[in-house]
């Protein structure tokens, strides 16, 4: 059974830094496009970054020039890097894995993914 663990949430000012990970349990799935997703209460869960197997990447614009996704194959882990937070970055934030095979603007789509993580909180104050 796949397992996924976020790591890494919890509180900052705004300006300030975060660095989410995503522990995958299992090495039997598909190495296709892992994703961060997030859901702030109230509101749709949004994708914010891909990356396919290849280390092709998407963003949205949202994020774009502020968040960094990478991927660690060797260790089934996966990272957000978030830089200039601000409060509206304030939600609960997911890892996917097993979604399409290339980080195109599908790859933002949270139907595309099998599996999920349980969540971890971001919260950035002003």
């Amino acid at each position: 059974q796949v397992q996924l663990v976020e790591s890494g949430g919890g509180s900052v000012q705004s300006g300030g830094s975060l660095r989410l990970s995503c522990t995958v349990s299992t090495f039997s799935y598909n190495r296709y496009c892992m994703g961060w997703f997030r859901q702030a209460p109230g509101k749709e869960r949004e994708g914010l970054a891909a990356i396919d197997e290849d280390g092709g990447s998407k963003y949205a614009e949202s994020v774009n020039g502020r968040f960094t996704i990478s991927r660690d194959n060797a260790n089934n882990i996966l990272y957000l890097q978030m830089n200039r937070l601000k409060p509206e970055d304030t939600a609960m934030y997911y890892c996917a894995i097993d979604g399409p095979r290339w980080a195109d603007s599908g790859s933002l789509r949270s139907a595309e993914y099998n599996y999920w993580g349980q969540g971890t909180q971001v919260t950035v104050s002003s």
